[in-house]
C-alpha cells in the first residue's frame, strides 16, 4: 500500500475514534458526577451536553466543529452508559435486576437499528438533528421517574428515600425489610474513611474491580467494533445486499438481546456470560476460515457464507451476553461507597477498549485479515476461561449480599 494510504488508514482511524475519545473523558468523571448530582442529575446533564454534541454537527461549516460535536456527543455517552445501569441496579427488585438491566442494552441496540433505518433515507445533518430528540424525551422524563433510594438513603435525605422506594415498590407493598437491610449497610459504610482511587485496590474491594474491569476488557478485545465496522464490506464481499443485509444484523440483535433478557433472571449470569463468549469465539473462527480460505484458494464457494454466518453467529452470541451481562455485573458488585469510583473506571476501560479495537482494527486488518480474526478467538478463549474462574453467580442476591460476598 502506498504512504498516501497508509496515512488515509491513519486518519481515518482517528477521526472514527473521536467520540471514543469523548466516552473515555466522560467516564472518567462520571462517578463523582452521579454521586454529588445524584443518578437522575448526572442523567440531565448528560442529555444537555449529548443534545449540544448533535446541535454542533447539525450545525458544522468546518471540520473543527465536527470534531467538537463527536467529542460532546462521547462525553455524554461516557457518562450516561455508566450512570444508567448503576441506576437501573440500584432501583430493580432483586428478581427482576437481571432483565431490567438488560433492558438498557435492549434499548440500545433498539435505537441504533433505528439509526441505521433511518440514515438510509435522510442525510447526516438530518439524522443529526433527530439525535437532540431523544435526549429531550430523556431530559423530560426524569421528572416523572423518583430518584436511586440508596443515593438518597447514602446523602441522609431519610424522607426521600422512604417515598422514592415506596413509589418503586408500589403503594401497598411492604418495603420495611429492605429498608432497614440498606439502612444498616449504609450505617457500616459511614464508619469507613473517604474513597480514594487507591482504596479500589484494598482487599475489600479489588475483587470486584479484577471481575467488572476484566468483564469489561474483554467485551471490548473479542472484537465487536471490528465485526460491526466490517460487516457491510462483508455481505459486500458475499454479493449479498449490504443495505438489507444492515437491517437483518439490526434485526438479529435486537431479537437476541431481547431473549438474553428473558432469560438472565432465569438462567443466571454465569451460565449466559460462558454462553456468550464461546459463541463469540466460534463467531471469530468461521470469519477467520473464511479470510484464509480465500487467501489460499481454498474452497472459494464456501467463503461467503462462513463470512456472512460467521457475522451472524457472532453478534447473536454476543447479544444474548456478553453485550449486557459486563454493565450488569458492574452494577452488582461494587459497594456503594466505592460505586462511583469504581465504575467509572469500568466504563473507562470499556471505552478505552473500544478505542482501541476501533483504532487497530484497520492496521491489523492490512497485516492479516484472517490473523486479526484468530487473534480475536484468541482473545475469547480467554473470556472463557476468566468468566469460569471469577465471575460469581449473582442472580435473585441481594446486592448487599453479593458485596458481603465478596468480602468473605
Amino acid at each position: 500500500m502506498s504512504v498516501f494510504g497508509n496515512l488515509l488508514g491513519c486518519w481515518y482511524s482517528v477521526f472514527g475514534s473521536i467520540l471514543t475519545i469523548g466516552a473515555m473523558l466522560g467516564a472518567i468523571t462520571a462517578g463523582r458526577i452521579a454521586d454529588l448530582l445524584g443518578r437522575k442529575g448526572a442523567m440531565r446533564l448528560s442529555s444537555v451536553i449529548c443534545s449540544a454534541g448533535w446541535l454542533a454537527i447539525y450545525l458544522a461549516k468546518e471540520p473543527m466543529v465536527l470534531y467538537l460535536g463527536r467529542v460532546l456527543s462521547g462525553y455524554s455517552i461516557g457518562i450516561i452508559s455508566y450512570v444508567v445501569p448503576m441506576f437501573v441496579g440500584e432501583i430493580s427488585p432483586n428478581k427482576l435486576r437481571g432483565a431490567l438491566s438488560s433492558t438498557n442494552q435492549l434499548s440500545i441496540v433498539i435505537g441504533l437499528s433505528a439509526v441505521y433505518v433511518i440514515g438510509a433515507f435522510v442525510g447526516w445533518r438530518i439524522l443529526a438533528l433527530l439525535g437532540v430528540v431523544p435526549c429531550g424525551l430523556l431530559f423530560l422524563g426524569l421528572f416523572f421517574i423518583p430518584e436511586s433510594p440508596r443515593w438518597l438513603a447514602m446523602n441522609g435525605e431519610e424522607e426521600e428515600f422512604e417515598a422514592a422506594l415506596r413509589k418503586l415498590r408500589g403503594k401497598h407493598a411492604d418495603i420495611s425489610y429492605e429498608r432497614s437491610t440498606i439502612q444498616e449497610y449504609l450505617t457500616i459504610l459511614q464508619t469507613l474513611p473517604k474513597v480514594t482511587f487507591v482504596n479500589l485496590f484494598d482487599r475489600s474491594n479489588y475483587r470486584a474491580v479484577i471481575i467488572s474491569v476484566g468483564l469489561m476488557a474483554f467485551q471490548q478485545f473479542v472484537g465487536i467494533n471490528g465485526i460491526v465496522f466490517y460487516s457491510t464490506e462483508i455481505f459486500k464481499s458475499a454479493g449479498f445486499n449490504p443495505s438489507l443485509g444492515t437491517i437483518l444484523f439490526g434485526i438479529l440483535q435486537v431479537g437476541v438481546t431481547a431473549g438474553g433478557a428473558l432469560l438472565i433472571d432465569r438462567t443466571g449470569r454465569r451460565p449466559l456470560l460462558m454462553m456468550s463468549a464461546s459463541g463469540l469465539l466460534l463467531g471469530n473462527l468461521l470469519i477467520a476460515f473464511s479470510f484464509f480460505f480465500k487467501a489460499h484458494s481454498v474452497a472459494l464457494t464456501l467463503v461467503p457464507n462462513l463470512a456472512i454466518l460467521g457475522v451472524l453467529v457472532y453478534i447473536a452470541f454476543f447479544s444474548i451476553g456478553m453485550g449486557a451481562g459486563p454493565w450488569l455485573i458492574m452494577s452488582e458488585v461494587f459497594p456503594l461507597h466505592v460505586k462511583g469510583l469504581g465504575g467509572g473506571l469500568v466504563t473507562l476501560m470499556n471505552w478505552f477498549g473500544s478505542w482501541v479495537i476501533s483504532y487497530t482494527f484497520n492496521f491489523l486488518m492490512l497485516w492479516s485479515s484472517h490473523g486479526t480474526f484468530f487473534l480475536y478467538a484468541f482473545v475469547c478463549l480467554l473470556a472463557t476461561i476468566f468468566i469460569y474462574k471469577m465471575i460469581p453467580e449473582t442472580k435473585g442476591r441481594r446486592l448487599e449480599e453479593i458485596h458481603a460476598s465478596l468480602n468473605s
